[in-house]
């Protein structure tokens, strides 16, 4: 993995070009474990009941912050290193946008062009489908009730 320089805050597109050059799968789970770790670390406020993702074998919260626009960002952590790179890939997919645009973004069309669909386990894939259904709902609570 010597090759790739991993930003903090890698965009979707970074993802992409490195999972092309990743040829063996090993690699490109190391890559998504290196993308959880570069997520700042999650304050333990956050780590909330409020907060946990329901639907995932794995512990997951996802934090929402709304601004004017509405545009949302978001905060998470996992207790298991695939699935918080998981979680940085959404963040890199939806936070920062703005609630319309999340909702029109195909997540699951870019988790099949990174090949994930078809290289993780059936609960990684339901936590990663999970995630998307919260990250959804806060768009389209953030729309109905914008700041």
């Amino acid at each position: 993995m010597d090759q790739l320089e991993l930003t903090p805050s890698p965009s979707l597109d970074d993802i992409f070009e490195n999972f092309a050059l990743l040829d063996d799968w090993d690699d490109r789970y190391r890559y998504v474990i290196e993308l959880g770790r570069a997520l700042p670390e999650l304050p333990e406020g956050d780590r909330s009941v409020v907060n946990k993702v329901q639907g995932c074998v794995s512990q997951v919260w996802l934090a929402t912050t709304v601004s004017p626009g509405p545009v949302l960002t978001f905060r998470g952590d996992s207790d298991a290193q695939i699935v918080r790179g998981l979680v940085a890939i959404l963040f890199a997919m939806f936070s920062g946008r703005s609630a319309r645009d999340i909702l029109a973004l195909d997540p699951v069309a870019a988790f099949e062009r990174l090949g994930l669909g078809a290289h993780l386990t059936p609960q990684r894939s339901n936590g990663f489908r999970s995630m998307v259904a919260r990250i959804r709902a806060d768009a389209r609570v953030a729309l109905e009730d914008p700041i």
